[in-house]
């Protein structure tokens, strides 16, 4: 019997879902597990496997296509089998629902003038409008960092359209649609709500100004580049000058080839004066990232060349070797400011941080932990083959298992409750390009070290690269954050709110210390709980740091 399969619900807050791409066509076999289709979220593009066997018999949304949830996806069955009834049957569910939409739609639309309608026309079918994407929960609006596709060219279904900045982390936005990029409507640096027009694709010739026309007047999406369009002519100057910008980071190969990098890479690239030509990519589809800049070697060639520059520069400005009269000297110059626009992700930073700090009454416990056992411990378990810890590993599964053990510190403050986290997930504080992630390590406490030490390296090698996806920033009952790396002894760090408490980490130091009454050698480490009054006590706070203590200085009770 014909199953039939609706749009799924993968997220919590999803409401529809888009169609990213079919992996099975009509017509295949269908086997329990096999992927079935990717399906844009709003918040990831995640794989949808089949619950059935049989031949996928009719497809009900198309690649690129959205629909809410519980709308026909597909139907499964036996080959030759009738599937008529049901697919009439939703079609005729529909049917009725579009009936409901379009009397609101003729409701709403009485007072709008015959003449609007009849100069509206309709989009074409074979052009896309393509919004300002809603790429995290709590995103509001998106900033276009950079375009990695110019208005004319050719869009794969695939490429990737743009870098989107959200209020968590710069991301790649991919087309899934293929034609001409006819129509920019956000340009690099702007930003603009979610669902505002992004971009339109379509075929080459399409006359996009009837396009923009017919959006205007039917309100679905408004174009921040058509309002542009209405400015005078004093502001032409300025577009001519963002065009040569736009010329510029869109360099070419010798052969004529363009160029893909990322923002990052090509200013790091102008730096060091690095020709981008000459740079082997290693991200998606050969683009330069910042690891290709910082790993790129000259040719002895180049090399050569530019120690003879140098040298015949340093020959031409060389001073006489003859005394000169002493001068008092005097600075030249003037005093210059210059300003950058704040990203979405460094405005939600301040944002966040601010009402942490103000609504949250904080307070900070210190605490000196002997670190040389668990130098020790680490030092052997990392001469095991295939396995390598780090030491904020071991402060993280300390952490988790002392939260096991202090309930009250794994809370969260409502107006009205307390609420208590019967799991762990830790956040551990990443510094990205752009500000600062938090990357979550869900049910840390039911990890091993090796497993911790493997999602952390993973999780932050996602979010240094864009990435990471937003569900994996969601949900941490309480966080790390350490800047033992640096060099860095003792700091205080603000709590990352709704967690009632964040640990602050410094280095591990080499200084005198008292042991059985006698001086000796030891290595030590300053831990700095900040806590939230008004879920932790002074005196919660201070048994969760003793047990963190024990823990990290008997490293095998851990094991226990």
């Amino acid at each position: 019997m014909a199953e039939v399969i609706n749009m799924p619900r993968l997220s919590d807050t999803m409401e529809e879902g888009v169609v990213a791409k079919w992996l099975k066509q009509k017509g295949d076999k269908v086997e329990e597990g096999d992927i079935l289709a990717e399906i844009e979220t709003d918040k990831a593009t995640m794989e949808f496997e089949s619950f059935h066997d049989g031949v996928l018999l009719h497809i009900g949304i198309e690649e690129g296509e959205g629909a809410p949830v519980d709308s026909l996806l597909a139907i499964i069955g036996e080959e030759g089998e009738d599937i008529s009834d049901l697919i009439e049957g939703n079609a005729s569910a529909n049917q009725t629902e579009k009936k409901e939409e379009k009397d609101a739609e003729e409701t709403t639309s009485e007072d709008s003038s015959e003449d609007d309608s009849s100069e509206a026309g309709e989009i074409p079918d074979d052009v896309e409008v393509v919004t300002m994407p809603r790429l995290s929960d709590t995103m509001e609006e998106g900033t276009v960092a950079s375009w990695l596709k110019n208005e004319g060219d050719e869009v794969e279904e695939g490429d990737i359209l743009a870098e989107i900045e959200t209020d968590k982390a710069t991301m790649e936005f991919e087309s899934f649609h293929s034609g001409v990029l006819l129509h920019i409507g956000i340009n690099e640096g702007e930003s603009a709500p979610v669902d505002e027009l992004l971009a339109i694709i379509g075929p080459e010739g399409t006359d996009v100004d009837a396009v923009l026309k017919s959006l205007k007047s039917g309100g679905s999406a408004s174009s921040g580049k058509s309002a542009k369009k209405e400015k005078d002519s004093s502001n032409e100057e300025s577009t001519e000058t963002s065009s040569e910008e736009t010329s510029t980071n869109n360099q070419t190969t010798s052969s004529g080839g363009r160029i893909f990098a990322s923002p990052l890479a090509k200013k790091m690239a102008e730096e060091k004066g690095i020709d981008l030509s000459k740079v082997s990519g290693s991200g998606e589809n050969g683009r330069i990232v910042k690891k290709d800049i910082e790993s790129y070697k000259p040719a002895k060639e180049e090399t050569s060349k530019a120690s003879s520059n140098q040298q015949a520069e340093d020959k031409s400005t060389a001073p006489e070797e003859k005394s000169t009269p002493a001068q008092t000297y005097q600075p030249v110059g003037e005093e210059q400011f210059e300003e950058v626009k704040n990203s979405q992700m460094r405005k939600t930073i301040a944002k966040r941080l601010l009402e942490s700090k103000n609504n949250a009454p904080h307070y900070y416990l210190n605490i000196e932990v002997n670190m040389d056992h668990a130098m020790a411990s680490r030092k052997q378990i990392n001469e095991m083959p295939d396995v390598k810890i780090s030491f904020n590993d071991l402060v993280i599964k300390a952490s988790a298992m002392a939260l096991r053990k202090h309930p009250q510190v794994n809370t969260q403050w409502k107006d009205d409750v307390m609420r208590y986290a019967k799991h762990i997930h830790i956040g551990v504080a990443v510094a990205v390009e752009e500000g600062l992630v938090v990357p979550v390590l869900k049910f840390a406490d039911q990890q091993t070290l090796t497993q911790i030490g493997g999602n952390v390296k993973s999780l932050a090698g996602k979010a240094r690269n864009k990435k990471i996806q937003p569900q994996e920033m969601e949900g941490s009952t309480f966080t790390v954050s350490n800047l033992g790396m640096y060099g860095i002894t003792d700091f205080t760090s603000i709590i990352n709110q709704p967690n009632s408490c964040i640990l602050s980490v410094g280095a591990i130091v080499q200084k005198p210390v008292v042991r059985d009454g006698e001086i000796v050698v030891g290595h030590t480490m300053k831990l700095t709980l900040a806590c939230d009054h008004r879920t932790v006590d002074g005196a919660t706070g201070a048994e969760f740091l003793q047990t963190l203590k024990t823990y990290l200085e008997n490293p095998v009770t851990m094991l226990a």
